[in-house]
């Protein structure tokens, strides 16, 4: 944060029940810096909904714990905003750090605007460390979903893509450390869960067209089915069966919705 060549007019740090204060000691001191703390441990979207609630500033940019940024990252994204005044969101590449070396991150997470938002009902492809957002956004589109432990991120975009374009910076200009063992995505099994409960939320929206629903209801139907099988191999019968059940629903469904052009 203290190298960034462009600072921000200010910093919100959140401390959502942590054993121990944050160290804020390697900010820059002319910085404006704000510590939001709770000992209520509400999660990462309640503390993300905070700071963003509490932040005065028209941008807003997240970043998580186990981030970095480099030193360009807003001086870069506020020069593409400047060059496309219509784009209310931009995000950007990432550099992904694991055990402290660069990996190269599968195709499949590709992040151009190429079909990106049907290609996000899959998987989750844009980082919030890496977003730079007009507050407005948050008005139209709503806040990260605090009901959700995990696939807060995916569930947001989702919404954001349906609503607004985004913006990509093709410079990795965010530094992702993954591949620790509290990591949520490490520690919480069948994350496809709470996708399937982010994908229902859109499946209720009463804009969505023909081509998305079908679109949101193969993914849906395909998740049901990895959680059916993963919970029989687990001998989780009763979970089985609710998976089972919701993916012959919304075949159900799909079946009476108009055919693909």
């Amino acid at each position: 944060m203290r190298e960034q060549t462009t600072q921000a007019d200010e910093v919100l740090v959140v401390d959502d029940g942590s054993s121990s204060s944050p160290d804020l000691s390697d900010f820059h001191e002319h910085l404006d810096i704000h510590c939001l703390r709770s000992d209520k441990n509400l999660g990462v979207s309640a503390a993300r909904n905070w700071g963003i609630q509490q932040a005065r500033c028209e941008w807003i940019a997240l970043l998580d714990s186990d981030d970095e940024w480099e030193p360009k990252k807003l001086e870069k994204q506020i020069q593409y905003i400047d060059q496309n005044p219509e784009l209310l969101a931009v995000h950007t590449l990432e550099k992904w750090i694991r055990r402290g070396n660069e990996v190269i991150p599968p195709a499949y997470l590709d992040k151009s605007n190429h079909r990106l938002w049907e290609r996000s009902l899959k998987n989750c492809l844009i980082c919030p460390s890496s977003v730079l957002l007009h507050r407005s956004v948050f008005e139209s589109v709503g806040w990260f979903d605090e009901s959700l432990p995990v696939c807060e991120d995916y569930d947001f975009w989702l919404r954001l893509l349906l609503d607004h374009p985004i913006g990509l910076t093709e410079e990795k200009l965010v530094r992702k450390h993954g591949g620790h063992a509290d990591q949520l995505s490490t520690t919480t099994w069948g994350m496809d869960r709470f996708r399937i409960k982010a994908l229902e939320k859109i499946l209720k929206r009463p804009d969505l067209s023909d081509q998305q629903c079908q679109q949101a209801l193969d993914v849906i139907i395909e998740k049901c089915s990895v959680l059916e099988q993963g919970s029989i191999k687990r001998e989780k019968y009763q979970a089985a069966q609710k998976y089972g059940d919701l993916k012959i629903n919304y075949l159900d469904l799909q079946a009476k919705l108009p055919c693909r052009s």
